[in-house]
C-alpha cells in the first residue's frame, strides 16, 4: 500500500531532463565554435582550427587566467575567515530572536541585484567614498587610499557578494555536529577555547571545505564586479570573454575561454567530495 501510496517520479524529472538538454545544447554550440576560424570583420566564421586554443598558451591570456584562480582563492579565503563566527553565532545563538536577526542579516545581499551592490561599493570605496572619509576623518590616513581599479577593492566586493552562500553552507555543517562531543571534552576539564580546536572545528571541516570550493568555482565566473570596481585594470577570464564576444567579435576564441572556465570550475567543484572524505578518513584515524 505505501508503494501505490508513492507519487511517480517521472513527471518531476520532466523539466530537469529538458533543462539539461538546453544546456547540452548551449554548450555542443560553444564547443563548435571553438573549433572554428575567426574572420576578422566578420560575424561569420571559418573552418575547422586548433589555433584558438594555442592563444592560450600566450602571456596576456595565461596571467587574466592566473590572475583569476588568484583572485578567487583570496575572495574564497576571506569569504571562509569572515563567515565562520557568523555561521557559529547563528547555530549556537539561544534566543530565536536573536537565530532570526542573523539569519535575515546574513541573507539579506543575496536579495539585491550584483550590479545594484556593485555600484555602491562603488561609492563606498571610491577615493572620496565612505572608506576612505572614515579613516581620513579618524586621522589614520593622510591621503585616499585607492581601493577602485585595484585588486583589493575586487576581492572586498566579491567577499560580500559570497559571504551569504559561504554562510549558508557553514551553518549547516555546524548544525549537524552533535553538541554532546563538547560537552564531553568540557568535562573532561578543556577550556572553550580548546573544545573549539580540538572538536568543533574539526568536525566542522567538511563544510568548510564544500564552502571554500563553491565560492572559489562561483568567484571565477564573476563578471560585473571586477568589470565596474576593476575599471579595465583588473580582469578576470569572464571580462576576456566578454572583450573578445562583443567588443572584437572573435567568437571563436571567446568560446574557448569559457569552455576554460567551465572546465576549471567543473573541475575544482570535482574536489568537494573526495577532499571532504579524505580529510574525514584521516580525523577518524587520529
Amino acid at each position: 500500500m505505501a508503494d501505490k501510496a508513492r507519487l511517480p517520479l517521472a513527471p518531476f524529472l520532466v523539466p530537469c531532463v529538458v533543462l539539461a538538454v538546453v544546456f547540452a545544447a548551449a554548450l555542443g554550440e560553444v564547443l563548435g565554435y571553438s573549433f572554428r576560424t575567426f574572420i576578422p570583420g566578420s560575424l561569420d566564421v571559418g573552418g575547422f582550427t586548433l589555433e584558438n586554443f594555442a592563444r592560450i598558451g600566450k602571456p596576456i591570456y595565461a596571467r587574466v587566467l592566473r590572475d583569476t584562480f588568484w583572485l578567487s582563492f583570496l575572495t574564497a579565503l576571506f569569504t571562509l575567515l569572515l563567515s565562520y563566527p557568523v555561521a557559529f553565532a547563528i547555530v549556537r545563538a539561544r534566543r530565536p530572536w536573536l537565530r532570526g536577526l542573523l539569519i535575515v542579516l546574513a541573507i539579506t545581499p543575496m536579495f539585491t541585484g550584483e550590479i545594484v551592490r556593485t555600484y555602491s561599493w562603488m561609492l563606498v570605496l571610491g577615493t572620496n567614498g565612505f572608506v576612505n572619509a572614515l579613516l581620513g576623518g579618524l586621522g589614520l590616513i593622510a591621503a585616499p587610499i585607492q581601493f577602485m581599479y585595484r585588486s583589493i577593492g575586487v576581492v572586498i566586493a566579491l567577499v560580500q557578494f559570497s559571504m551569504p552562500v559561504m554562510i549558508v553552507i557553514l551553518a549547516t555543517a555546524l548544525t549537524h555536529i552533535d553538541v554532546d562531543y563538547e560537552k564531553a571534552a568540557a568535562n573532561l576539564g578543556a577550556p572553550p577555547s580548546r573544545v573549539f580546536l580540538a572538536v568543533t572545528l574539526p568536525l566542522s571541516v567538511p563544510g568548510i571545505v564544500s564552502g571554500f570550493i563553491v565560492i572559489f568555482a562561483w568567484t571565477m565566473s564573476a563578471f560585473s564586479t571586477p568589470q565596474l570596481i576593476g575599471g579595465g585594470k583588473v580582469l578576470m577570464i569572464s571580462n576576456m570573454v566578454y572583450l573578445q564576444g562583443l567588443s572584437s567579435f572573435n567568437f571563436p576564441f571567446a568560446a574557448v575561454l569559457s569552455l576554460v572556465a567551465l572546465v576549471a570550475a567543473l573541475g575544482t567543484l570535482s574536489l568537494a567530495a573526495p577532499l571532504t572524505k579524505a580529510i574525514e578518513r584521516r580525523a577518524a584515524l587520529h
